[in-house]
């Protein structure tokens, strides 16, 4: 008889569900290392190599020996870089100190819910959402509660649905537009309406805009221009510059969140990679080649994703027209109802790994990234087509 293991894993943890991204990557990665021809549209992550001048920026920093640990919540001419960024891309005042730097958007926003939720407190979250969210704010031992938003309207929230759902125990909103897996970029006067209901609920709005900079047929705005002391604002480096492996995101906010923030970081992680924040800070002070880069890959996205929603509806999967990210989610139930069988299907029978949307809260649906290239959502829709056609 073998004694028992001297640990116990906690019981949040063992309500962790893994990331349904990861699982799938994982599955197309262990093909393509047996030499099948799979083709990835699962990751979200921009196919564009880094900027050279922000490449060359770190180069330098490491050459100038400024490889040392950097303050918890950021080199100071980053916070201020990243201050001024809200001020005039925005339309947001943070002033430097209310600022911080973290590792990567995700941990500004796991810091943000610990700094903010207590067991029993409820998160109202839009749905389909980053599989992250609800698992991040359960992790607090908060309950998310999930708002649906249609197909049909684009996936376009209706402030009405989202008091509705408001009860005493209501602390936080948790906006994303544009939109991860949905693509959806909420309008003005949609964002405005929820600025007023979480002032007149006294409700926190954590709003995730690390899209901010893909958008396409719409327009972006910053929720916290209407409710500056209820809203913190995050966002990062990750996509619109191609800096996903850098692992620099940042957040603004009221300065009581952020300072709740950095200590919660001075506990955990301490500073990000300090080569990183140099890179960071090229990206957002060579405005010029930055503003180049990002209309380049802008456009490429556009015309990616218009052939992608096009072949997709053409083949009877129906599939809204997202006006930001670089993301569509198609309805595959003629392929198969359940969303998971559908994947399954899309991978193991056409070599196509997708996402199914189930912990999206997409039933019948699954993610497409088209962060890829033309030639490449060619020959996957040509294999979605030759599944297709052999449905009975």
């Amino acid at each position: 008889m073998h004694p028992s293991p001297p640990f116990q894993l906690s019981a949040r943890v063992r309500t962790l569900k893994p990331s349904s991204t990861v699982g799938v990557l994982s599955r197309a990665l262990e093909l393509q290392r047996q030499g099948v021809d799979v083709i990835t549209m699962s990751v979200g992550e921009p196919d564009f190599d880094t900027p050279p001048h922000i490449k060359a920026a770190a180069i330098a920093a490491i050459e100038s020996g400024r490889t040392k640990y950097t303050p918890v919540n950021g080199l100071p001419e980053l916070r201020e870089a990243i201050s001024a960024k809200f001020r005039d891309e925005n339309g947001l005042t943070y002033a430097p100190e209310a600022v911080t730097v973290t590792n990567g958007g995700k941990q500004a926003l796991y810091n943000a819910f610990f700094a903010l939720l207590n067991p029993g407190d409820e998160v109202l979250i839009p749905s389909p959402y980053w599989v992250s969210y609800p698992e991040m704010v359960a992790l607090t031992g908060a309950l998310p509660v999930a708002v649906p938003t249609p197909p049909h309207s684009g996936f376009l929230l209706n402030p009405a649905d989202l008091e509705a759902r408001i009860t005493p125990r209501t602390r936080m909103i948790v906006l994303n537009s544009p939109g991860n897996p949905t693509g959806a970029v909420f309008p003005p006067e949609v964002l405005r309406a929820v600025a007023d209901l979480a002032q007149r609920h006294g409700i926190m709005i954590v709003t995730d805009e690390m899209y901010e900079h893909l958008v396409y047929d719409a327009e972006q705005v910053s929720i916290g221009r209407w409710a500056p002391e209820h809203t913190l604002t995050v966002t990062g480096a990750s996509k619109a510059y191609a800096m996903t492996g850098w692992r620099i995101g940042y957040a603004g906010g009221p300065l009581p969140v952020i300072a709740a923030m950095h200590a919660l970081q001075s506990q955990s992680t301490s500073g990000a990679s300090s080569v990183s924040q140099y890179a960071a800070m090229a990206a957002l002070t060579q405005r010029e080649e930055t503003a180049g880069f990002i209309l380049t890959a802008r456009a490429a996205y556009r015309e990616r994703r218009d052939r992608l929603v096009a072949g997709l509806n053409a083949l009877g999967l129906r599939t809204p027209t997202p006006q930001g990210a670089f993301y569509v989610l198609a309805d595959t139930t003629p392929l198969h109802p359940d969303e998971g069988e559908a994947a399954r299907l899309l991978l193991d029978e056409a070599r196509v790994a997708v996402v199914p949307g189930t912990d999206f809260q997409a039933p019948g649906q699954v993610r497409l990234s088209f962060a890829t290239s033309l030639e490449t959502i060619e020959e996957a829709l040509q294999r979605i087509a030759q599944l297709l056609g052999e449905q009975p």
